[in-house]
């Protein structure tokens, strides 16, 4: 939504907004209660669904999370409330942009430092199917979209991707 009065700030310099250039506005002031209803739902069960995520990846890629035998469950559990809580606030927002812009290019290179992309990959995929299962269809429907770009994003540089 932001990126989206910018760029209409931008692009309507001097003069008059078209109605439709104004359309985003009246599509999102329509889905606001619905948005605000996903991001405290979302908060109100990050715990869970992060919980969830890890029991399901631990079952079926018990290894992953121990590169070289060091035990990363922590440091994943950090890093995957951090991402969940900018999906939330995206949710809120309606800004897929200002969260690739100003979060996830940022985290996609300190991922792929660490070499983390297979993890990332196999967290958000999980994750979809979690919050799939344990949020209303119209929560999950909001969420899962910028949890597949995630996934895409941090993911990435994967040859063969779970």
């Amino acid at each position: 939504m932001l990126s989206k009065l910018q760029q209409l700030g931008s692009n309507a310099d001097g003069r008059y907004a078209s109605d439709d250039e104004l359309q985003f506005m009246d599509t999102y002031i329509n889905s606001f209660d619905g948005r605000v209803r996903a991001y405290q739902t979302i908060k109100a069960v990050e715990k869970e669904i992060v919980d969830a995520v890890l029991i399901k990846l631990k079952a079926s890629y018990p290894n992953l999370l121990l590169p070289k035998g060091e035990d990363m469950q922590n440091k994943w559990k950090q890093d995957t409330f951090r991402v969940l809580r900018h999906s939330a606030m995206t949710v809120l927002l309606d800004d897929q942009e200002q969260l690739r812009q100003q979060f996830l290019y940022w985290f996609q290179t300190i991922m792929q430092a660490f070499g983390a992309q297979e993890a990332c990959n196999v967290t958000y995929q999980i994750m979809q199917d979690v919050v799939r299962d344990m949020l209303p269809k119209e929560c999950s429907d909001l969420l899962c979209p910028i949890l597949e770009m995630n996934r895409n994003f941090l993911g990435s540089q994967i040859k063969n991707p779970i």
